[in-house]
């Protein structure tokens, strides 16, 4: 949430709020559930997707890489069932889009199916700041949670390093003259996966004749970088290279793009990114293989984890549940406009995750009170995911609604839920995957074969490659977010023409907007109307294959609250760790 404790003092004037206490309980909880699970040997999780043991790179006892080879031995089937899970526009009172995905995969194999989930690895910037970790909660977790909040299989750190070896390498052609690049057209930034909101603007090259050519530059999170995109997008060793050599850097003093292969960078940065292409295997609470690769920010990057992991998982197994970050607005249409796109590949089902309290924020509710019973705020609220459901009708799409249950909720309040659901036409279900793992998650399950089964939706896109980068942007404002129209500031119009003069209007929009609200202003909740959506900048991500508008105040760095989690984190002298996740 990289907006939503930006001001400074903000966080210990409400560190005691009841849902504030939750937050930091329910780390714990998903904790204590973590450490109670007997996790099997990664070559048994393997086994239950007949996925050969001379494919797996094991890491300890119960993590492994995928060799990139192993999709084409793959036993000739039927591609399994794509399934998005994605979710209203997130709120402080949470929504549990994640636990929600993974319970669904869990409920699937107590149906008897084959089944696996496929999401984003987390970083550690939410972490060990506010949000927390991205691997579920509960009885419905993805495991071991501490490795994978943490260093994992060090997939984002190779994307870091990957990331910063291109810049040394244009810093070090800059001092060197073997490039003509204009130090004042530098659209290059260094990274890190961590947040630190002093690092947005710097200076650097300071310190003498021998320590650089001074300029501004800046840091951005890893998730938002270009190399974490391409590796989310790539379909190969030879593709990634490809992609990393049409990374634009910036321009020339006579206008030109200076692009990563003009100083002989994809090769090495490959050679650092070898082993993060291959996808990671852990597994669920319950035992359920999970993939997990890639992990771009779904407010700033397009939100889905990697496509080599989708199509891995859809060979081996019959049904897949993947997520899409943030709301539908942001990661659910990047997944089908950007990724959906790029690998062919369709949902036969779609799940809109909601809560009870998210909608009384959306109604009206202040965060402080979404525990108590309001049947008015709550139906107010309604509009907020009326509206998403709204967005995917554009796809061809109708999603089946899971209302995730949390303790605080009356049954007035979930019944309202379902009734106004119907009421929109779609069918809504109360779940608790959080509280009772799969076995919670049995009717929403059910609901997802039933529509699996029928008709294949049609593939039906939002927008043409065709179309002009303003249009489209326009598109997604009004169809997605319901503007009334666009501006674009005088520095969006000059990226504009030189994206469309370098001939890269033809790529598809990754909007890079407040996951708060439909609108670019995160304290507008609800359903938004007659608002101009914002566009103050458009960066050319040639190499992933998009362009990003960044809209409003719109972060690529976030910034640390005055009490981040990490202050709360504690490890014992035997290792083990509280207060975290």
């Amino acid at each position: 949430m990289l907006q939503l404790y930006e001001k400074e003092g903000t966080y210990p004037s409400i560190r005691q709020k009841s849902w504030v206490r939750s937050l930091f309980m329910s780390r714990d909880q998903n904790l204590a559930v973590a450490q109670s699970v007997r996790l099997k040997p990664i070559e048994e999780i393997a086994a239950q997707l007949a996925l050969p043991r001379e494919h797996l790179e094991p890491y300890g006892r119960v993590k492994a890489k995928i060799a990139l080879d192993a999709r084409a031995a793959a036993p000739a089937q039927t591609q399994g069932k794509l399934i998005l899970v994605s979710a209203i526009n997130p709120t402080p009172a949470g929504e549990g889009k994640t636990t929600t995905t993974i319970g669904l995969g869990q409920a699937l194999t107590r149906l008897g199916k084959k089944a696996t989930v496929a999401v984003r690895e987390p970083s550690m910037g939410p972490v060990f700041g506010v949000k927390g970790g991205g691997c579920g909660g509960g009885r419905s977790q993805v495991l071991p949670m501490e490795d994978i909040n943490l260093h994992f299989t060090g997939d984002i750190h190779a994307v870091s390093s990957a990331h910063n070896l291109l810049s040394a390498m244009l810093d070090a052609a800059i001092f060197h003259r073997a490039v003509d690049l204009d130090v004042r057209q530098i659209r290059w930034r260094r990274v890190m996966d961590m947040n630190d909101r002093a690092l947005r603007q710097i200076v650097l090259g300071l310190g003498g004749r021998l320590m650089g050519i001074p300029r501004e530059e800046g840091f951005d999170i890893t998730a938002a970088s270009e190399v974490m995109a391409i590796l989310a997008l790539t379909s190969g060793p030879a593709d990634l290279i490809q992609r990393l050599s049409r990374i634009v850097l910036g321009y020339s003093s006579q206008g030109e793009a200076v692009t990563a292969d003009r100083i002989h960078a994809p090769e090495a940065m490959a050679i650092i990114l070898k082993d993060a292409l291959k996808p990671n295997l852990v597994q669920t609470v319950e035992g359920v293989p999970a993939f997990i690769h890639a992990g771009p920010f779904g407010n700033i990057a397009h939100g889905c984890n990697s496509i080599l992991a989708t199509r891995l998982a859809l060979s081996y197994a019959d049904y897949v549940v993947t997520e899409a970050g943030f709301g539908f607005d942001l990661g659910g249409e990047k997944f089908l406009n950007i990724k959906c796109r790029e690998a062919d590949l369709w949902p036969a089902a779609v799940v809109l995750v909601a809560t009870v309290k998210a909608l009384k924020m959306h109604g009206g509710t202040p965060v402080a009170d979404v525990n108590r019973p309001d049947l008015s705020t709550l139906k107010q609220g309604m509009e907020n995911l009326a509206k998403h459901v709204e967005s995917l009708s554009a796809f061809g799409l109708r999603p089946i609604v899971a209302v995730n249950r949390f303790a605080t909720d009356t049954e007035e309040e979930l019944q309202l839920v379902v009734a106004e659901s119907k009421a929109l036409g779609v069918d809504a279900i109360v779940i608790d995957v959080f509280g009772q793992g799969g076995e919670g998650g049995l009717a929403l399950a059910e609901a997802v074969e039933k529509a699996c089964d029928g008709p294949a939706p049609v593939q039906r896109l939002l927008y043409p490659a065709e179309m002009p980068i303003e249009d489209k942007i326009r598109t997604i404002a009004q169809k997605v977010y319901g503007a009334a129209d666009i501006t674009l500031l005088p520095r969006a119009r000059t990226d504009l023409r030189r994206i469309n003069d370098l001939g890269y209007g033809h790529v598809p929009i990754c909007m890079a907007k407040t996951q708060m609200s439909l609108s670019d202003d995160p304290k507008r909740y609800g359903r938004p109307r007659d608002f101009v959506l914002s566009v103050r900048e458009i960066r050319l991500s040639a190499g992933a294959g998009f362009c990003v508008p960044l809209t409003g105040d719109m972060l690529t760095m976030p910034g640390l609250g005055a009490k981040p989690a990490a202050a709360g984190m504690r490890m014992d002298e035997n290792g083990k760790i509280s207060g975290m996740f």
